[in-house]
């Protein structure tokens, strides 16, 4: 199968554009990239992409699951039906997320994962453990019983075990942690710090062990604040200082508003920062209804019932970009990157995701003038948007 995309302004490496160009297409993989939109003869597949814009395809390190269906399930329909729920909003490689979870579910769904990236259209990369190695104070929408301490005899046999996982994140202050870190990055594992309390020093430590990565940059972190009458930095703060520690950020407007969404942007750049959605099963749910019972959609926001928490999101690719692009006015390109090159990078898969160049893997979205999705190609396929 040979696709063209015609009239288009692509995104290429380097954060540059040829406008009024096209991508072709030959089975699952980019086999040209041309400055004109002429429509070769022996195309079959011909896609206009009208002057908008072709980019590619959305990468999401953080996601729980969508259309009613959560990763927790470790089940092939809970999955499937999730990924295909991002897919069809621009996410066309995903690293599906547990929330903190008892040994038996991490193991449970790790082996459905295992499963599901032995066929490269699943667009499934690998695991995402979010806990359960986390500060009770800081649980926000975890469930608390599951949090724990790190111990060895829990990470080292999972990691052992399961190659599929391959990335993990903790909160760098509990006993254990810094151990925990440099063996699960010895292994490959991308470790990063979240739902914590760490200030400055524990953040150097924690880089020095091993953690690259902050969890959902903001949120479940702490702040500059108060100890009686002085003021100390937070977490936030801490990574801020590092250049060597990437941020990831859920990009709704809510959880980070617009404007410190530019605020991240211009002190870690497009290199340092990825959009993720942290989208829970009650993303486009058809029955409005959601693995975990204690969370509801309210103005567009996920929030726990009891109003204690937000909880995740019900955001998706599309969406991050519309918002950091016309609500935090960062540029196109620079936010294209974020939501692909970027986290191909940090997750090590640069060299087949994460950019539109010859002979990597088909992955490609494109999206009209007001950055609303026209069409998803993913691994070479044209995707049924609404299906």
């Amino acid at each position: 199968m040979i696709t063209q995309i015609y009239n288009g302004n692509i995104l290429i490496p380097g954060g540059r554009w040829i406008n009024g160009g096209s991508v072709v297409i030959k089975d699952d993989k980019i086999a040209e990239i041309y400055n004109h939109s002429r429509v070769f003869e022996n195309i079959d597949v011909a896609l206009n992409a009208e002057n908008g814009y072709v980019l590619p395809g959305g990468i999401d390190l953080h996601v729980h699951g969508g259309g009613g269906r959560d990763f927790m399930e470790g089940t092939h329909e809970a999955f499937t039906t999730a990924v295909s729920v991002h897919r069809r909003h621009g996410t066309t490689s995903i690293f599906p997320t547990l929330a903190s979870s008892t040994n038996e579910t991490i193991r449970r769904a790790a082996s459905v994962c295992s499963d599901l990236m032995e066929d490269p259209f699943s667009g499934v990369l690998g695991l995402h453990l979010e806990g359960p190695y986390f500060q009770p104070s800081m649980a926000g929408g975890q469930l608390p019983g599951n949090i724990r301490n790190p111990s060895p005899d829990e990470y080292i046999p999972l990691i052992e075990e399961y190659p599929c996982i391959k990335r993990w994140d903790a909160a760098p202050e509990l006993p254990g942690a810094d151990e925990f870190a440099r063996y699960i990055t010895s292994k490959g594992v991308v470790a990063s710090l979240g739902h914590t309390i760490a200030n400055y020093s524990d953040v150097v430590k924690a880089f020095e062990s091993g953690y690259t990565l902050a969890t959902h940059f903001y949120n479940a972190m702490t702040t500059s604040h108060k100890t009686g009458i002085y003021k100390h930095e937070g977490t936030v703060e801490a990574v801020f200082l590092n250049d060597g520690i990437n941020v990831e950020v859920i990009a709704d407007g809510i959880h980070v508003p617009p404007i410190i969404l530019k605020l991240i942007h211009k002190f870690k750049g497009y290199g340092r920062m990825c959009l993720i959605t942290d989208a829970l099963a009650i993303t486009h749910s058809p029955d409005g209804t959601s693995y975990d019972p204690r969370v509801m959609i309210e103005n567009d926001v996920c929030k726990l019932k009891d109003g204690s928490a937000i909880a995740g999101s019900c955001a998706t690719m599309d969406r991050l970009i519309r918002t950091a692009v016309k609500d935090a006015g960062i540029p196109v390109e620079d936010v294209a990157r974020m939501v692909s090159e970027t986290p191909a990078l940090i997750m090590g898969v640069y060299d087949r995701k994460g950019s539109i160049c010859k002979h990597k893997d088909a992955d490609i979205i494109i999206m009209d003038k007001n950055l609303n999705l026209t069409h998803v190609i993913a691994m070479g396929q044209n995707v049924d948007l609404k299906n």
